[in-house]
């Protein structure tokens, strides 16, 4: 099982798995040659290998594979990566030795569906109707995404791939944000461009999607990102619900040419939890899905990735148990040289879990120098609420849940960033993000800055858009006269806060002021709009005022002068202002 970067923990999300072209050397879309048909049919014994060359015109190799008992099922010149299939078992060896040939590794411990051949396009959802009204749900107000869409909901000139099980485009909360001209199919291994195959074969995919950009319509859920566009890339095959490199492989090509800024990877590449360098088949694995992230990034597209469900260190590796998943597991000792696909590639977000409050998920893995950022993965009762095919909303758990709460940040940072590189977003992941300390676990080593649990800490969307955080105060302590029947005002800059003001602005008022009862106070916004914050009763003979208002001020820029607004309505009493502030 792949799904969600599950590893062990299937029972959280799916049944088994639910978690790209380039061009060729003659300019040719690589993803026109990587659709060409196989020159053979569908055998029994028929396994996957990935062929990796030198980058650029692979037709010799090509040649090399259909003359030692393989064909081609598809090519990524690009990066050098062929797709072979063959029955015949020494395949692999014989063409180690052929000239041009760098690595050879089979994909798969079971034979290659003959679905691959003739691949069926999923079945289009029936949809339900709701009548759930959206509201802040715990993992959106614990990362501050509710606040952030009073700053922004993102650009629709951002695409994020969901690379995964398949998403239902056709669902309320999706259809607004859905770019079926980018959707694809990468099942086997090949682009599958027919309308529709990119649709679920299990629930996974749409509810990664729906938080990620579910969009702001009144209904339903509302994702991080709720302005942006997203595509599906099923790289999950049906029955299985297995991601395979050459899955993989594709999804990401397709991700980098087709001009994804994000993609989002809930999943590890089966059939091995771990792919270790001393073994030929996974080090091709680990090599050809390393060349097609590294292609994406070179395109501009940061990959984020779930760290995986089975509360594991990963920088302590000792021993698998799980792999290889497509067949019949061993326990076999590993080395912190194998790595988890593709969240340890380099380049890739990894992304560990937590649950409600600022704690570790109990499932999510853990790694020092390994996890790079945290998000909501939901744990137990506490659940991450999100989309499910067919109009309908479910709760689901897992590394899977967090990582497209960070995909969704990183978009909205691609939003009001438009000319960052995935180098850029990476850094600016880390900064805003807010430190969590390592709780009373000494498998959580480092500092509160990062550390093993949760790398960078969890991620804030209101400082990612350049909101303002909340509590920022500012202060006016200079003294202004309120003579009889006269109207005053004292001003107080806001300064460094980008986006608009809370819908809680806190008004602090310190007035002296014998008979309270000629006094109407009010707060006038950068703009010059009024809001009135209390107009005494004429006989309210009180001295002084000393209170804390708050003020639904979500319209206002928050950067300005603002100004406290005291009208004396009567003779006989005076004061002054004294002092007043405000609280975002």
């Amino acid at each position: 099982m792949a799904t969600a970067a599950l590893g062990a923990a299937v029972a959280l999300v799916t049944p088994v798995g639910a978690a790209q072209a380039a061009t060729t050397a003659s300019g040719t879309p690589a993803e026109s040659a990587a659709s060409a048909s196989p020159t053979a049919s569908w055998a029994a014994g028929t396994r996957a290998y990935l062929v990796i060359t030198a980058p650029g015109d692979t037709s010799a190799v090509q040649t090399a594979v259909t003359a030692n008992g393989g064909t081609v099922f598809a090519h990524y010149d690009a990066i050098g990566v062929i797709v072979a299939h063959s029955a015949s078992t020494t395949f692999a060896g014989t063409l180690r030795g052929v000239s041009g040939v760098q690595q050879v590794g089979a994909t798969r411990t079971s034979d290659v569906p003959a679905d691959a051949y003739n691949p069926a396009i999923p079945a289009t959802p029936g949809q339900a109707t709701t009548t759930l009204t959206e509201s802040n749900r715990w993992d959106m107000t614990q990362i501050n995404a509710d606040k952030a869409w009073a700053v922004t909901t993102g650009s629709s000139a951002v695409k994020v791939g969901v690379l995964d099980t398949g998403v239902d485009d056709l669902h309320q909360d999706i259809a607004p944000n859905f770019d079926a001209a980018d959707s694809v199919s990468c099942a086997y291994g090949k682009a599958d461009t027919r309308t529709g195959a990119w649709r679920p074969v299990g629930d996974h995919g749409t509810h990664v999607a729906g938080t990620i950009a579910a969009a702001k319509n009144g209904k339903g859920v509302i994702g991080v990102a709720p302005g942006v566009k997203i595509s599906s890339v099923r790289i999950a095959e049906p029955n299985t619900s297995m991601f395979f490199a050459e899955n993989t492989v594709c999804g990401f090509m397709w991700a980098g040419d087709h001009g994804f800024k994000v993609t989002n990877n809930s999943y590890y590449t089966d059939p091995w939890m771990f792919n270790c360098p001393d073994n030929v088949d996974q080090a091709a694995i680990i090599e050809g899905v390393r060349r097609a992230q590294e292609y994406a990034e070179s395109k501009g597209s940061l990959q984020v990735a779930a760290a995986g469900n089975s509360n594991y260190d990963l920088a302590n590796k000792r021993t698998d148990t799980s792999s290889p998943n497509d067949s019949t597991p061993v326990t076999r000792t590993i080395t912190n040289a194998c790595i988890d696909i593709p969240t340890e590639l380099p380049g890739v977000v990894t992304v560990a879990a937590m649950g409600n409050g600022n704690v570790k998920a109990s499932y999510s893995n853990l790694g020092r120098n390994i996890i790079d950022i945290a998000a909501p993965g939901g744990d137990g009762a506490s659940g991450v609420y999100s989309t499910l095919p067919g109009g309908k909303y479910g709760t689901m758990n897992g590394t899977s849940m967090a990582s497209p709460h960070v995909a969704g940040v990183a978009a909205l940072l691609a939003s009001t960033n438009p000319g960052s590189t995935p180098a850029d977003l990476r850094a600016k992941l880390a900064a805003q993000a807010t430190d969590t300390a390592c709780p009373s676990d000494s498998r959580c080593t480092g500092t509160t800055a990062n550390n093993s649990f949760f790398g960078e800490g969890q991620v804030d969307a209101l400082k990612a858009v350049g909101g303002t955080p909340p509590g920022a105060y500012f202060e006016n302590t200079v003294d202004v006269a309120i003579a009889d029947n006269a109207t005053v005002e004292s001003p107080l800059t806001v300064t460094g806060v980008s986006g608009n003001a809370p819908a809680t602005l806190k008004v602090g008022v310190d007035i002296k002021h014998t008979y309270r009862g000629d006094l109407v106070l009010s707060l006038v916004a950068p703009d010059g709009t009024v809001y009135t914050l209390e107009d005494f009763p004429n006989n309210d003979g009180t001295d002084n005022v000393a209170k804390t208002y708050t003020v639904n001020a979500s319209s206002e820029v928050a950067a300005g002068t603002w100004k406290l607004r005291v009208r004396d309505l009567a003779s006989q009493d005076t004061g002054k202002i004294d002092a007043w502030n405000l609280t975002f």
